[in-house]
């Protein structure tokens, strides 16, 4: 892998998500060598998918390349590869570009889309994840509508212009919100020949509301802006079977699409090589203590999404989002600093900052401890923290300069059929 050897104590970061980017940034220019590793070359600000896959931004306003972020440490060093296994009796990995050793592993690698088993909606559905699968969803949208409008039949034209999303958490009511942005604003003006009224957005939930790990005032909410903005809300609704074309549920309702989008939940990303009992098998999550150590391990650490840390207040470990995963990247590269000091780790407490959704245009809903409201005002901070979470100055300029654009204008500029999607 051509990493220079060195007296300094080696900690090798397998992602490069919110807690490893953050890892890595506490390290800078400490008596570390540091070694980043991840099977892209860019940190994915995910919280702005949904808007790459609605056409309001294009990738590279949410992506930052991850060498631009250590050029300027001169122990760190970043690799473009895949993570096979871990050989921890050898304190070594296997990559697809060779063997590394280390002193201390961290692992950030995150989650991936979770189909309960359900191979079907695995082979037809989309997800959304990461960047290619964004624009997959754009392109498939944006050809959907350019068939509709040459469409033979009335049939033929409602399952192009029928939009499914599986799962009403953040994900599903923001994508949904924002692809009803393009039926009421877009279609109408782009399409001239297509009827907006023919455009049907459909959001399906298991549970009894949308936005289940958010209060019922943001469900009560959110729901509400989702009906005026066209959605069409479907709650105890599981999806049995999708072959591509039918969307068969639960219940009586039966709907027919080219488009099923599944934001109905995650799994975690664990890498072979470690013990059975250090992985909570349910959940795919490494079982971690207080200082993100792997269950088992003294140098092995789990951090992020990956990790599962039970405690009092959070049995089943933390929310998935991005706060956790960025107080534990930044607590955990103080503590190994502190642990090449021969000097004691502190404990990681998680700090709640509140959760947010936003439903489109004006339209948000904010979680906080003491304060829970929707609305400009919600829609507001949502946009303020989101912008300010970047990683980058030039990606918060550009996402700020096109969500001016779009406001004033009710546009979403990167309407482009880039790379044409094939199912």
């Amino acid at each position: 892998m051509n990493i220079p050897q060195s007296n300094l104590p080696r900690v090798v970061i397998i992602g490069g998500g919110f807690a490893g980017v953050n890892m890595v940034k506490a390290f800078a220019n400490r008596n570390v060598q540091v070694v980043l590793i991840d099977k892209r070359n860019y940190h994915t600000f995910q919280p702005l998918l949904y808007q790459v896959s609605s056409a309001g931004l294009e990738p590279d306003s949410i992506a930052y390349p991850l060498r631009k972020i250590i050029k300027k440490h001169k122990t760190s060093f970043f690799r473009l590869a895949q993570v096979e296994q871990i050989l921890p009796e050898n304190k070594e990995i296997i990559t697809s570009i060779g063997h590394l050793s280390y002193d201390y592993l961290i692992i950030a690698t995150g989650t991936k889309t979770n189909y309960f088993g359900n191979k079907a909606i695995q082979s037809n559905s989309m997800p959304m994840k990461t960047v290619p699968q964004a624009l997959d969803i754009r392109s498939l949208i944006l050809q959907n509508f350019e068939k509709a409008a040459i469409a033979d039949t009335e049939e033929e034209r409602e399952a192009y212009l029928n939009f499914v999303i599986v799962g009403a958490g953040p994900t599903g009511v923001e994508l949904s919100g924002a692809i009803a942005e393009l039926k009421n604003n877009i279609l109408p003006r782009d399409y001239r020949d297509l009827n907006p009224n023919d455009m049907h957005i459909h959001l399906l939930e298991g549970a009894d509301r949308v936005l289940p790990p958010m209060s019922e005032h943001a469900s009560k909410k959110a729901a509400n802006f989702l009906e005026k903005l066209g959605v069409k809300v479907h709650c105890n609704t599981f999806v049995k079977h999708y072959d591509g074309t039918t969307v068969t549920t639960n219940s009586e309702l039966k709907l027919e699409s080219e488009t099923l989008i599944w934001a109905a939940g995650v799994t975690g990303a664990p890498i072979q090589g470690l013990k059975a009992e250090a992985l909570i098998q349910g959940a795919n999550r490494y079982k971690v203590n207080e200082f993100n150590q792997i269950e088992g391990h003294t140098n092995i650490f789990a951090v992020g999404d990956i990790a599962l840390m039970a405690s009092e207040d959070y049995p089943k470990g933390h929310p998935q989002v991005a706060q956790p995963a960025i107080q534990q990247g930044k607590l955990l590269g103080k503590n190994l600093l502190r642990l090449i000091d021969n000097k004691p780790m502190k404990p990681f407490t998680y700090r709640d900052k509140g959760s947010m959704a936003t439903i489109g245009r004006n339209k948000a809903v904010v979680d906080l401890k003491h304060y829970k409201f929707g609305g400009f005002f919600a829609w507001f901070i949502w946009m303020f923290v989101h912008l300010m979470s970047l990683v980058g100055f030039r990606n918060r300029v550009i996402v700020l300069f096109n969500w001016t654009y779009n406001y004033i204008n009710f546009d979403k500029a990167a309407r482009l059929i880039i790379r044409p999607f094939k199912k």
